[in-house]
């Protein structure tokens, strides 16, 4: 590999490999090392930025738990509906189901307001027929 990799190096820069050889392969082998330096530096700031070290050891004990299942883990389909609604249906059940629970509470809730309205305009007209039987009494 490396060896084509030079001979590519060699055919873009071909009139300086004539003049030079020995120069070339000393640019080559310095262009090499530092690309490969360069790599590394960035693949380690990628891992450092993500907490890759974190999410793979996570990863593995994923995996080391998951050993002992029987059933497989989930795959996708390869149908993005399918794969979609397997998700999401559960979720929205259950979604469905706690603003079902919600909702019944918010009716509960009206319905003692309701009620407490009614025994409070009773109250007031109780209170109402009551001044007015005194007023018609002292008249």
């Amino acid at each position: 590999i490396r060896s084509c990799s030079y001979q590519r190096f060699v055919d873009c820069y071909r009139c300086f490999y004539k003049l030079q050889p020995q120069l070339t392969r000393s640019i080559y082998d310095q262009f090499i090392s530092q690309l490969q330096a360069s790599i590394k530096e960035e693949i380690q700031e990628v891992k450092n930025e993500g907490n890759l070290e974190g999410l793979f050891c996570s990863l593995d004990k994923i995996v080391e738990e998951a050993k002992d299942r029987e059933e497989p883990a989930w795959r996708p389909s390869g149908i993005p509906e399918k794969d979609i609604r397997s998700t999401m249906v559960p979720y929205f059940l259950k979604h469905r189901s706690h603003l079902r629970r919600v909702l019944r509470e918010k009716e509960e809730e009206n319905r003692k307001l309701a009620e407490s309205v009614l025994m409070g305009r009773n109250r007031i007209a109780e209170l109402q027929q009551l001044i007015q039987a005194r007023q018609q009494a002292w008249q």
